[in-house]
């Protein structure tokens, strides 16, 4: 969906982009040979900066893609704003961010245009696919001719295009998780509920705060953040305390796009641009969720976390690096 927009919008150059998010949105534009330039994040919501960006554009910046990470909307207004000053195309990754809003207005109406994903990870998914959404019908039309070889009728083709079709299987699939939307994120919401009640008082650990005002949410993700000068465990080290006893926890997007291949390589500097990005890379712990984990199973996990860290001086004097170490001295 990504690859379809930006070929449809004709971006070329540079394109500016979180730091701070899954590679694909990245990809996208390193497939077709365009630059990601990558900016800065909010330290308290994760999401592009739009200081960062303005900094970063050049002549040859021909648009910007916002992420609204873990279904939190972008700075949209001041994004716009900045796009609009530079003759910009601004679009969004919303692959975390179905059924979200922000000041009366969902997430899919924002920029030139707007990208959901409905990949198996997601609380409403269809297996694999996804979907473009805007307001501009001639973007809307050149996009559906990209993504069916630019067939416009049976003969006829106007430009050059790709097999983009969600199949019928994953279609259905799709439909049907869409009737469920509604429970998937009362559930969501509990979860993090629960999470924030067992959690409290826990040193050096925080949850993103997802408390804007005007802003619905699907608490899709339940995000904390280890402060090391605080917790007296690491983040990598509370991690393997938790998978030692089979909780599936992950550090994301970890170390950051930046460090991930071919740009490590390409942009050896751009970790001195984004200090932020970095710092959330080392710290950011995401915790299971979901409609088959229920309130004990958290408060579960919660106890772990807290057990691990208040006996952290023992527990690491016992470990010698082994996480099933951890988990015969915890049992």
């Amino acid at each position: 969906g990504l690859e379809v927009v930006i070929r449809a919008l004709d971006l070329k150059g540079e394109v500016i982009v979180p730091a701070f998010t899954f590679v694909a949105t990245a990809h996208a534009l390193q497939w077709q040979r365009i630059t990601p330039v990558f900016a800065d994040v909010n330290p308290h919501t994760h999401n592009l900066d739009p200081y960062s960006v303005e900094r970063l554009i050049t002549p040859r910046t021909t648009g910007i893609i916002g992420v609204h990470l873990w279904g939190q909307p972008c700075a949209v207004d001041e994004l716009q704003r900045v796009a609009d000053r530079h003759g910009l195309k601004l679009i969004y990754d919303a692959a975390h961010a179905l059924s979200c809003s922000w000041q009366g207005r969902k997430v899919g109406t924002f920029g030139a245009a707007e990208v959901f994903s409905f990949h198996a990870t997601k609380f409403v998914n269809s297996l694999e696919g996804g979907a473009i959404v805007t307001n501009d019908d001639e973007l809307a039309r050149r996009c559906r001719l990209m993504i069916n070889f630019g067939f416009r009728g049976f003969d006829q083709v106007d430009c050059v295009g790709t097999n983009g079709k969600m199949d019928e299987f994953s279609a259905a699939m799709g439909l049907t998780s869409l009737e469920s939307m509604g429970d998937f994120v009362a559930a969501n919401r509990a979860n993090h509920a629960a999470y924030q009640e067992g959690l409290s008082g826990v040193p050096g650990i925080s949850l993103l705060r997802l408390n804007a005002p005007d802003t619905e949410y699907n608490y899709q993700y339940v995000v904390a953040e280890v402060d090391e000068t605080v917790c007296p465990l690491a983040r990598d080290f509370l991690l393997d305390v938790l998978w030692a006893e089979n909780v599936m926890a992950r550090r994301y997007f970890y170390p950051g796009v930046h460090r991930m291949e071919p740009y490590r390589t390409l942009f050896p500097q751009a970790g001195a641009q984004v200090p932020e990005a970095e710092r959330i890379a080392r710290r950011v712990l995401v915790l299971p969720t979901g409609q088959c984990v229920g309130r004990e199973s958290i408060l579960r996990v919660c106890d772990l976390i807290r057990t691990a860290i208040r006996q952290a001086p023992e527990v690491l004097r016992a470990l010698d690096n082994s996480p099933w170490r951890v988990h015969q001295h915890l049992a």
